[in-house]
């Protein structure tokens, strides 16, 4: 029985007993299953953010919790790295299936910023080089390793140094381009990155590291051709190209993995949020010839590939290969036409993008030049006020990002139905409104 029976006691033992670090949207979870969060105080809400885009297939799927349960009564732990195990062996041949291109070896570990961290050792140690390219905005953890590849200030702030050779490129952010002004982006764009490097390196280039999607920095989709001029051009460079799909990843944008979207094949994947629905997992693949790079002893991880987020993992792919990634492309495109029919009625909205259940919708003043002289100014206040009015007036709940903090976020699980979705279209035109 828990001692918390008010949401106000949940809050006093956080300001008590936890870092003070982030409790952006505020609402204390008792108890949560498919698309519905319930709060101590008998709340129920809508949730159309997924726990940062983690819950893939609904909370509480019976399914993976099924998984969960039956592989806590074999054995928890004995670490996999030590004592080989079926749901490992298992969940890294199915991953070898999913994955686009010849990717086929894994490493699991216990988060996305951990895959990423893991595949820069393998990319340096594969390729021989040291430098890496990120993009500005990119988001990729908060180590200080994968911090370094972070393109905002805003995550890095007194966690300076971090680690070196690291330089960023611009991201394909086509609203705020001074060059593209917002008329479209096209994969000439891309060729910024080999000024980046002609530039701002010494030429020895392990990885360009992308997000296919970029999430953090606001929902940003690149333009056709882009992400194929950029696998180009690190290639020419005999450097290999990270998709960070730690985000983007498990049927999110209405694709099992993002890059399929693109004409692309990843030197290296990661992979973590909604891999196994909400237990601490994360993974990063490669094909073999570049996995068989790493020698014995040159990567670890105590907990990593641990056995029940495994097999939760595998009942997480099951559930997403049954219709569910199928249903986010067809809720995705509903979803395109409803918001593209916002960002008409309402001066405020700038620009809605997006793929997928994947989808940013970014608010401005409409009356004042942004940064560059390009699009209205980014107005994170208004996002702020209406992402609470969503909260407050209609029970859903919903992310706020982006580089200027100005975007409000649609990532809901991939199990929300159309009722739902149209639910949160409404609200969301009414929050204009109001506000």
């Amino acid at each position: 029985m828990s001692e918390y029976e008010s949401n106000s006691s949940v809050d006093a033992a956080y300001d008590e007993y936890v870092m003070p670090i982030w409790k952006s949207l505020n609402v204390p979870v008792k108890r949560a299953h498919g698309c519905t969060l319930e709060d101590f105080d008998g709340n129920e809400y809508l949730d159309a953010f997924s726990g940062i885009s983690v819950t893939n297939v609904g909370h509480g799927n019976d399914a993976v919790v099924d998984a969960a349960k039956a592989q806590l009564e074999e054995f928890v732990h004995g670490c996999s790295y030590v004592h080989p195990n079926e749901p490992v062996a298992t969940l890294a041949e199915t991953i070898a299936d999913v994955t686009p291109g010849d990717l086929q070896k894994t490493f699991f570990c216990n988060s996305g910023t951990e895959a990423v961290e893991g595949a820069i050792k393998l990319a340096r140690k594969y390729t021989g080089s040291k430098e890496i390219v990120a993009l500005e905005m990119g988001f990729h953890g908060r180590t200080l390793g994968s911090l370094a590849l972070t393109g905002n200030n805003a995550y890095k702030r007194g966690m300076a140094p971090t680690l070196n050779d690291v330089s960023h490129a611009r991201a394909p952010y086509s609203y705020r381009c001074p060059d593209c002004r917002g008329d479209g982006c096209d994969s000439s764009c891309a060729d910024e990155l080999e000024h980046v490097i002609g530039t701002h390196t010494s030429g020895d280039i392990a990885a360009v590291v992308v997000e296919p999607v970029m999430g953090e920095a606001g929902i940003v989709v690149p333009p056709a051709g882009w992400l194929e001029r950029v696998q180009e051009i690190a290639h020419d460079h005999g450097a290999l190209l990270i998709a960070d799909e730690v985000q983007t990843g498990y049927g999110r944008t209405g694709e099992l993995f993002a890059s399929s979207h693109f004409d692309i094949e990843p030197d290296i994947l990661t992979q973590a949020k909604g891999i196994a629905n909400g237990l601490p997992l994360g993974a990063f693949t490669a094909s073999r010839k570049i996995a068989d790079a790493f020698e014995s002893g040159d990567h670890l991880s105590t907990f990593g590939g641990n056995p029940v987020a495994c097999a939760a993992a595998l009942a997480t792919i099951e559930q997403l290969q049954d219709g569910l990634v199928e249903d986010a492309r067809d809720h995705g495109q509903w979803l395109e036409s409803e918001l593209n029919s916002l960002e008409e009625k309402y001066d405020a909205v700038g620009q809605t993008r997006g793929l997928g259940l994947m989808w940013g919708v970014e608010l401005v003043d409409p009356d004042e030049t942004g940064p560059r002289g390009v699009a209205p100014v980014p107005d994170s206040d208004l996002a702020s006020t209406v992402s609470d009015h969503l909260l407050e007036e209609s029970a859903i709940v919903v992310g706020v990002g982006g580089y200027y903090k100005n975007v409000l976020r649609l990532q809901p699980p991939l199990t929300i139905s159309r009722e739902q979705l149209e639910r949160v279209v409404a609200a969301l035109d009414r929050a204009l409104e109001a506000v």
